[in-house]
């Protein structure tokens, strides 16, 4: 179960079912009579008498809820997994709108005249249902929808060990050294002693006159521009915060092609702690470890 996949929407879902559940101990229908021998009465959807206003209506939503918020614990694990050709959330959406369309006509109707009369537990579970069945459909559509319910992004603590951007911790910005930010003297890209793009010594700066020498004899070289010369070693993998645009999967560490061992969903922040060639691994906030293959449009802490 993935409970940081949950979105906004799927809260929205939860939150309806839970009103649906209340509103069925309501009254639905109210009576009003006068006489000697007359008194008011209420029923709610769980009287045998209104049967079947409890399953069609209320249980109903309440199975839709549910079958919704299965789907979107188990993840990407079920995103093909199918019960009579349809998913679990898709079969969920489905017996909202059934609900909701019953809901619709049972509150035009009544059977029993004038005197009776549709109660606070029918009008709001027919407002539960149109809350309902409009998250479960546009959940997949609306971004403010499908956004995070909870994002897991470290506290900003001071001292805390790496939280990207905290002075004088890895990922803070202009520390040479940290996570992310080339140490000086060692950038990889340009692999001289000088750092970002300055000349190392032994070369001519911008405007210093270049010294004549004679042509036949070779041209000194300073003990440091030898040094210089030599290919600059690799520098060392820095762990640093990223964030992914879309939920991905995580293959295993020593396989993988193999099933996956976990996802990572936007909205959360992760630990990269090694780089195999153009992949990462990444480490859960629960600590497990798994290969990233595809870290496109990622976000470094």
């Amino acid at each position: 179960m993935n409970l940081r996949a949950l979105t906004r929407g799927d809260a929205a879902v939860a939150g309806a079912a839970v009103l649906l559940f209340i509103a069925s101990f309501l009254p639905y229908l109210t009576a009003d009579c006068s006489g000697r021998y007359c008194a008011d009465a209420s029923k709610n959807a769980w009287s045998t008498e209104l049967f079947p206003v409890l399953p069609s209506i209320y249980l109903l939503g309440i199975v839709a809820a549910v079958l919704i918020l299965v789907q979107r614990f188990q993840g990407e694990a079920a995103a093909n997994r199918q019960v009579l050709g349809l998913r679990l959330d898709q079969w969920g959406i489905a017996f909202s709108v059934a609900a909701l369309w019953t809901s619709v006509w049972s509150l035009g109707a009544s059977p029993y005249g004038s005197s009776v009369s549709h109660g606070f537990g029918a009008w709001l579970g027919f407002i539960a249902l149109i809350v309902l069945a409009g998250a479960a459909a546009a959940s997949p559509l609306v971004p403010a929808l499908k956004a995070p319910l909870v994002s897991d992004r470290p506290a900003a603590v001071p001292g805390q060990y790496g939280y990207p951007g905290q002075p004088g911790h890895p990922g803070a910005a202009g520390q040479p050294g940290q996570y992310g930010y080339p140490a000086q003297g060692h950038d990889p890209a340009f692999g001289g002693q000088g750092g970002y793009g300055y000349p190392g010594a032994g070369q001519p700066q911008p405007g210093q006159p270049v010294q004549p020498h004679d042509a036949g004899a070779p041209a000194p070289q300073p003990a440091q521009a030898v040094q210089q010369q030599a290919p600059a070693p690799a520098a060392d993998f820095q762990p640093f915060w990223f964030a992914v645009p879309a939920p991905r999967q995580l293959a295993p560490k020593d396989n993988p092609a193999g099933a996956p061992v976990g996802e990572v969903v936007p909205g959360t922040w992760y630990l990269a702690v090694e780089q195999r060639g153009a992949a990462l691994v990444a480490q859960l906030p629960d600590g497990s470890q798994g290969v990233l293959a595809d870290t496109s449009g990622i976000q470094r802490g």
